[in-house]
């Protein structure tokens, strides 16, 4: 059952509609947007998809009733995918190929979806994920989002986020400020948006919809999870699959709150998802077979498992993967009074970079024509063109490090080809699990979408030395709170959620800031959240920003260490040091920023 706090808000936001709903609100007006994209959950996360374990009855009955985009494609994992749908951009033209280390950071100069629909009349608001920044001028209220209720990082307990938090009656921020709310993250992700919608009706919306769930860790109540397991589905992907019921539940009260509020019939409603399944799909370890199942296994050969094995849609790859699928995804698109209805598949390929083009496309938006997007309209094919589109050619790759590398994790897409990491081709329409390399037997394909790629990365190569700066001291954000999920370092992972910090890993990375204003500047130091109440260990600390270094002692029992510097205007390099006198020396995993008022 949902909890009665969310029975009450629904029934309460509907009686306002019924009872405010105004008359003249338009069909002939400009459409609304609601865009509903979630975490994690895969292409075959949805029973309509053939999933025969899963249940997602309202999302099965949009699937009925929308135009499906069946070759759809995102990013391999979740920043970059954002990237790309805000801007209409590929995400590493953006500043954004990986999730963490500095890089999941989006270029300020990039115009987003959000930008382009408040400059053309609608309100704008973002309800759960953002994940393309923390900081000023890079929070999703300084990115054209007037309405923001989110969590920080890029999930609930990652590093930027609440230490507290864990999906139950969490803090979240609202428009940059601490607020508590009751309830499971996703109810209160829905809550908000449908209070957001109501609040004016006068005017068109554009309501960003962006659930961490099913993203790990995978938390939701029993109610949501033990039916799965009953059925025999492992512990982990029952509760992820009790997290998409819970969604699919909350998809439930949208549709029916567009429906008796009248909003339904002039609504673009989108919904996708960021990358492909990240726990629908078992991965057994050797030791968990039996030797036959083993020997199978190591012939290519599929083996029966004892559990639910979950399920993909027969395509090869997860969440990170370059095959299919980690980033062929479901999208949905439907808009009665636009015709876009009828449950249709179309399958020419598309992606996330479409949706920007399509949509300003749809609404007759005004867009600068210094615009340069990778993505196109799908007008066309939405509206019949079947011939539309079929000689395009798409890229997506999963890089994840500090600096690109050439053809890594790498997939050049046409409408009957895959060219995968520079020698796999596969025929993905004869061939959709991808399990047959034919690149002999088609050379000039080959060669054909090597050329693209060429292309594609020479465009991209003067971003990839260039860095995403957070500002600091703006009268936007002061203090200014920075967390070692975004430092760019020399390894693969920085600790990017509590669990990780708890651990007290030695590492150390920097970030590059933005000093937004000249002046005299405190500079705190901790292990953990000033929340915490975490003492660090007595030794030595240090900091550089730009040519300023300190050091500075640190006594048994501090919480904390400040540095007061003069910095100049202008971009710096910045790096902190915790030396513990036992030769462990690791940085300072939140550092608080504060610009002092001039007396």
């Amino acid at each position: 059952m949902r909890p009665i706090l969310h029975l009450l808000t629904f029934i309460l936001i509907l009686l306002v509609s019924l009872k405010d709903c105004p008359a003249d609100t338009p069909d002939s007006g400009k459409p609304n947007i609601i865009l509903v994209i979630t975490d994690d959950q895969g292409y075959g996360d949805i029973a309509a998809h053939g999933n025969q374990m899963i249940k997602t009855p309202n999302l099965d009955q949009l699937y009925q009733k929308s135009l499906r985009l069946t070759n759809f494609h995102v990013d391999p994992t979740c920043a970059p995918t954002r990237s790309a749908l805000m801007t209409g951009r590929y995400s590493t033209r953006t500043g954004v190929w990986h999730t963490i280390m500095g890089r999941s950071l989006m270029d300020t100069n990039e115009v987003t979806l959000a930008e382009v629909f408040k400059s053309n009349g609608y309100r704008t608001g973002l309800f759960g994920k953002w994940h393309l920044g923390d900081n000023y001028p890079l929070r999703p209220q300084d990115q054209g989002f007037e309405t923001v209720v989110q969590h920080g990082g890029g999930g609930v307990g990652q590093t930027p986020d609440d230490w507290q938090n864990d999906y139950f009656s969490d803090t979240y921020l609202r428009n940059g400020k601490p607020e508590k709310f009751q309830g499971y993250c996703t109810d209160i992700w829905f809550d908000e948006a449908l209070k957001f919608i109501e609040a004016d009706r006068t005017k068109p919306f554009f309501a960003y919809l962006s659930t961490n769930a099913p993203h790990s860790p995978y938390l939701v109540d029993p109610e949501y999870s033990d039916p799965y397991e009953d059925k025999g589905v492992p512990k982990k992907m029952a509760a992820f699959y009790g997290m998409i019921t819970n969604i699919d539940e909350n998809m439930g009260r949208l549709l029916r709150y567009l429906k008796e509020s009248g909003l339904e019939k002039n609504t673009i409603l989108i919904f996708m998802t960021d990358n492909g399944t990240a726990a629908g799909l078992q991965r057994p370890s050797p030791e968990d077979l039996s030797k036959k199942q083993q020997r199978r296994l190591s012939k290519g050969k599929p083996i029966t498992l004892e559990t639910w094995p979950g399920f993909n849609a027969r395509m090869r790859g997860t969440k990170g993967s370059e095959y299919d699928g980690g980033h062929r995804v479901p999208c949905y698109i439907h808009w009665p009074q636009g015709g876009l209805t009828g449950g249709k598949n179309i399958n020419q390929l598309t992606a996330h970079i479409d949706i920007l083009p399509t949509l300003a496309d749809l609404c007759d938006l005004t867009i600068s024509s210094e615009l340069k997007l990778d993505g196109t309209s799908l007008v066309p094919i939405l509206t019949g063109n079947k011939d539309a589109l079929r000689n395009r050619t798409l890229i997506v790759h999963s890089q994840r490090i500090e600096s690109p590398e050439k053809w890594r994790k790498s997939s050049v897409m046409a409408e009957r080809w895959r060219l995968v990491n520079e020698k796999e081709l596969y025929d993905i329409q004869n061939d959709p699990g991808q399990t047959k390399n034919v690149a002999a037997e088609y050379a000039g394909v080959v060669k054909y979408l090597s050329a693209e790629y060429e292309k594609w990365w020479s465009s991209l190569t003067p971003v990839f030395s260039r860095y995403v700066a957070i500002g600091i001291g703006s009268r936007f954000e002061n203090p200014s709170h920075l967390t070692c999920h975004d430092w760019h370092a020399p390894i693969e992972q920085v600790p990017w959620n509590h669990q990780l910090i708890a651990k007290n890993p030695v590492a150390n990375g920097f970030w590059i800031v933005d000093v937004t204003e000249p002046g005299t500047y405190e500079i705190t130091l901790r292990c953990r959240p000033e929340s915490a109440h975490h003492p660090l260990k007595k030794g030595n600390a240090r900091i550089q920003i730009g040519d300023v270094k300190r050091e500075q002692a640190v006594s048994e029992g501090d919480l904390s260490t400040t540095f007061e510097v003069d910095l100049t205007r202008g971009q710096k390099k910045l790096q902190t040091w915790l030396d513990e006198g036992n030769g462990v020396t690791r940085g300072a995993f939140f550092v608080e920023i504060f610009r002092k008022e001039k007396k």
